[in-house]
């Protein structure tokens, strides 16, 4: 513009300028030597690239860790593979040999009663010709001519008497085979049951490893519920307390939260149950209404499982679904895998699987939900205890 060197950079404007146009056109401007200006661009330049290259080196971090992920997925996947072959020949084996077993039995009966068939008609073949001789007898003496031989013989022998033989409207040699293969298969399913106990208990053994210390949050305890000074047991009280009416507090139900929350992981608590008629225990995302009335499912999100009437079990999934278990726990395990999108409940003392919740989707943190129930007229004064995790 002025025939002159840009030898300056004015700031306010983001222009390179002459010295007369800083007397002219940029006066009041901040105007510094272009060096200097380029001095501190290279500077922004370096430490923008410093910034780059710790991206690029925490993308290839995560690059070996995703890596590394996949590495112990395939292995734990290989590991999985294996025990399952090992397990389902197993079954596999247990089936056969039952089968075996069955058939075996089956033609060791048709055996015998074609034994027993084969004598009974060789008897029989026996007797027929015993009467058949007889009865040739008793034609021969009715056709005779010579009378006193007739009466002699008559009065000598048991000729008007058949031969000794067996009573045979007694004897039946079919073979019933009604329930033989019921029979067989519940002694299968008393195989199997033995066998699914040995893996449920160690696979309980192996979900133990992921204990985590849980204790009560007292921020979101109901105003009726007492809870210990260690946090680790919860029981229904008579008496609604005076507390602040928090957003993190339940209002209406008798429920609890854990102050420990996880958005990744496993993680695995116990909880006894025991001398309880009613209790619901599992795990709830965070942002669950805790003002309102609570409807335990997992659209709601609760993964729960309950006790009512002191002996019907249910796991509370989108409809109620009714547990079967043979025996009434005394102590409740908890397990989640974050990732898997799994909860499960196991008896513990039983080594037994209550329940599983499988295929869910967690996007957000998980914390583990409480609810001992109403006191009902001391029916259900039994706290819940969050028991310390010993593996069997």
């Amino acid at each position: 513009k002025h025939d002159k060197p840009l030898e300056l950079f004015c700031k306010t404007d983001q222009t390179f300028v002459c010295m007369l146009c800083t007397v002219l056109d940029h006066k009041m401007h901040d105007v510094v030597p272009l060096k200097e200006e380029c001095e501190g661009k290279k500077v922004e330049l370096k430490k923008t690239e410093a910034e780059i290259q710790q991206m690029i080196q925490k993308r290839r971090l995560k690059i070996q860790e995703i890596r590394h992920s996949v590495d112990l997925s395939e292995e734990d996947a290989d590991r999985e593979k294996a025990k399952g072959v090992q397990v389902f020949t197993h079954l596999k084996e247990s089936v056969e040999r039952r089968l075996t077993e069955l058939i075996d039995t089956i033609e060791e009966k048709q055996k015998t009663t074609k034994k027993q068939a084969e004598d009974s008609i060789k008897e029989l073949e026996q007797e027929i010709s015993e009467l058949m001789k007889r009865s040739t007898e008793v034609v021969q003496l009715s056709l005779s001519e010579d009378h006193l031989h007739l009466l002699q013989s008559d009065q000598s022998s048991n000729i008007h008497h058949p031969p000794p033989t067996k009573d045979w409207t007694k004897v039946n040699i079919r073979q019933s085979y009604e329930g033989t293969v019921m029979r067989a298969v519940v002694q299968l399913e008393e195989t199997l049951s033995k066998k699914m106990k040995k893996l449920v208990k160690a696979e309980l053994k192996r979900v133990q490893k992921f204990a985590v210390d849980v204790t009560l949050d007292p921020d979101t305890a109901n105003p009726e519920l007492i809870l210990s000074d260690d946090g680790k047991q919860v029981k229904h009280g008579d008496v609604t307390k005076k507390l602040p009416n928090n957003p993190e507090r339940f209002s209406l139900e008798p429920c609890v939260l854990g102050k420990q929350s996880f958005s990744s992981g496993r993680f695995y608590f116990e909880v006894q149950v025991k001398g309880k008629t009613e209790w619901d225990l599992g795990v709830a995302r965070e942002s669950i209404n805790r003002k309102e009335d609570i409807s335990l499912s997992p659209q709601n999100g609760y993964w729960t499982v309950w006790l009512r009437n002191g002996n019907e079990y249910k796991a509370l999934a989108q409809c109620h679904f009714s547990l079967s278990l043979k025996s009434q726990p005394q102590k409740v395990g908890v397990f989640v895998d974050y990732e898997e999108g799994l909860v499960s409940f196991y008896d513990v003392d039983a080594a037994a699987l209550i329940y599983s919740f499988t295929g869910c989707s967690f996007k957000e943190k998980l914390l583990p939900y409480f609810s001992p129930c109403h006191n009902d007229g001391g029916k259900n004064s039994a706290p819940l205890i969050i028991s310390p995790v010993r593996v069997n």
